[in-house]
């Protein structure tokens, strides 16, 4: 009984990290003011610009390694190109923070067709 009620219950659950546009700015924000290091001793603060910087990391990492599968098979994505390394992680926050500054306020957009959008705009791939 209990497992058919787990079963049920996780059937009608929605997703309980969603994660919005108005929350990934705030989050990014908080990092862009780490970069600029103007140290808060909220820890709060540092969870929510850490959460930022993994999220968008995770993207461009997970872009990363499509590029290079659909490269194995001969396709090429070219929907953006990834700065260097030497400072990587502040280009791509800056271009996702100035991106989602942009948006209406209260937006609730997805945060994967928001950085999509912030990093295929900042670091389009030349023609």
């Amino acid at each position: 009984m209990k497992s058919a009620l787990f079963l049920a219950l996780g059937l009608v659950a929605g997703p309980a990290l969603a994660y919005s546009g108005t929350e990934m700015l705030a989050d990014c924000q908080a990092a862009e003011s780490f970069f600029a290091e103007k140290k808060s001793s909220d820890p709060y603060q540092s969870i929510r610009g850490a959460r930022c910087l993994a999220y968008i990391s995770g993207f461009a990492d997970g872009y990363g390694v499509a590029d290079f599968l659909a490269g194995k098979v001969g396709v090429q994505l070219n929907a953006l190109c990834l700065p260097g390394e030497d400072d990587r992680q502040y280009r791509l926050l800056r271009a996702v923070v100035a991106h989602l500054e942009k948006q209406p306020p209260g937006t609730d957009a997805d945060p994967r067709t928001l950085v999509a959008g912030a990093l295929s705009k900042a670091f389009a791939c030349a023609p």
